[in-house]
């Protein structure tokens, strides 16, 4: 199935979203963050087709958010490792998550996140990293960055007001 290309888009979002994919690309970023790193592996966690697994390894590691390496001379076999671009997706990963386990999750959490040494349990929000004040919708406005082009400035533009004046 061909999918609609987001290249020509000045949009941050909507280049992330070029570059990483579509959805099985983020299940395979969230069993790579499981530790899973084999194609077999993928395969077996995902129930997801030969074919489309191959395609979607090769998107990850044609985008750099996987490294492709050798373990075993012959057969040719590999496996895929996040790279820090890739170990950078993890926000995003948490964040889906955590907004999954919330809206999409009538029986409780299916999993959360815990303090690695002592087990606690973790509740993510997003946050200023100078301030420290939590990053909401009420709270923030979109202002044009260093590469905002015409398009990213007509598109603010007429969403000023909106922004300004929700509530």
């Amino acid at each position: 199935m061909k999918h609609t290309s987001f290249k020509g888009m000045d949009c941050s979002a909507a280049q992330a979203l070029e570059c990483v994919g579509e959805w099985w690309s983020i299940l395979i970023l969230r069993d790579a963050f499981l530790g899973l790193s084999r194609f077999d592996e993928f395969q077996n966690s995902l129930g997801i087709a030969t074919n489309s697994l191959t395609r979607r390894l090769k998107h990850l590691t044609e985008n750099g958010l996987l490294e492709r390496r050798i373990y075993i001379e012959r057969p040719k076999r590999y496996e895929y490792i996040l790279t820090e671009k890739g170990r950078d997706f993890f926000p995003v990963l948490v964040t889906l998550t955590k907004w999954g386990n919330q809206h999409l999750a009538p029986n409780g959490a299916y999993v959360q996140l815990a303090d690695r040494l002592t087990g606690k349990l973790l509740e993510p929000i997003l946050t200023d990293k100078q301030s420290l004040l939590a990053i909401t919708y009420e709270n923030v406005t979109v202002q044009p960055g260093q590469g905002a082009t015409e398009g990213v400035l007509a598109r603010l533009a007429s969403s000023k007001l909106k922004m300004n004046s929700r509530g």
